[in-house]
């Protein structure tokens, strides 16, 4: 009976104890801060100071410069016609990037449509084939009235060009003879008097009139 006494005062003296530990305080460190000091020491190193940062040059995009060239003629055209979209088909049946119709594209010889849509370079080729086709017929018109004033707009042979590829030579030598009184628009209201003036002042002489220009995947495409 003795022992088992002193066995339960052991036992209530342990727990004791172990109370006593859970809740004793961590030990408290007495740091003498005299010891340390900023004096002297440059404290902004790693922060962002405008005024200091070195300048880094960036390099320009290069963008080329078309200028007034055959090539901005016919990008610029290309985009208006069709956002330069090679596969484009509009509502009345036009095709690729500067929306031919199928009987001016039987003229320079190319009958296959869905070939034509998917080969971008016959598309160039025929751009630039109808173009010569167009100055040829429009040759003497363009001596006589480049330089001139009609509708307000000075005659170019860049907008004569270009008013063709819209509405036809046909319809051209019609507006300049009438001095712009025999008006033509497209299905969608643009005008030859809209196009001379978009499209004026481009440089179109390399293009040499061809009175019948045909167009094929392996005739030469040069401008």
């Amino acid at each position: 009976m003795k022992k088992n006494k002193i066995q339960v005062l052991l036992l209530f003296v342990s727990i004791i104890a172990l109370i006593l530990v859970s809740v004793q305080e961590e030990p408290q460190y007495n740091t003498d801060l005299s010891l340390f000091s900023t004096k002297d020491m440059q404290l902004d190193y790693n922060l962002c100071n405008e005024s200091n940062m070195p300048i880094i040059k960036q390099e320009k995009t290069f963008t080329p410069n078309l200028g007034q060239s055959l090539i901005a003629f016919k990008e610029v055209l290309g985009f208006k016609e069709s956002q330069n979209d090679y596969s484009k088909v509009n509502t009345l049946g036009y095709l690729g990037k500067y929306q031919f119709g199928r009987t001016t594209l039987e003229m320079i010889g190319i009958y296959d449509t869905n070939l034509f849509l998917n080969t971008p370079e016959l598309q160039e080729k025929a751009f630039f084939a109808n173009t010569e086709r167009n100055k040829w017929i429009l040759r003497r018109d363009i001596k006589r009235f480049v330089g001139k004033r009609i509708n307000g707009s000075v005659i170019t042979e860049s907008g004569i060009l270009a008013a063709a590829h819209l509405a036809g030579p046909g319809n051209v030598k019609k507006y300049l003879r009438s001095y712009g009184k025999n008006a033509f628009s497209d299905a969608f209201g643009t005008s030859i008097k809209y196009y001379m003036k978009r499209f004026s002042g481009f440089d179109t002489s390399s293009i040499v009139p061809n009175q019948r220009p045909k167009v094929s995947l392996d005739s030469d495409l040069n401008f």
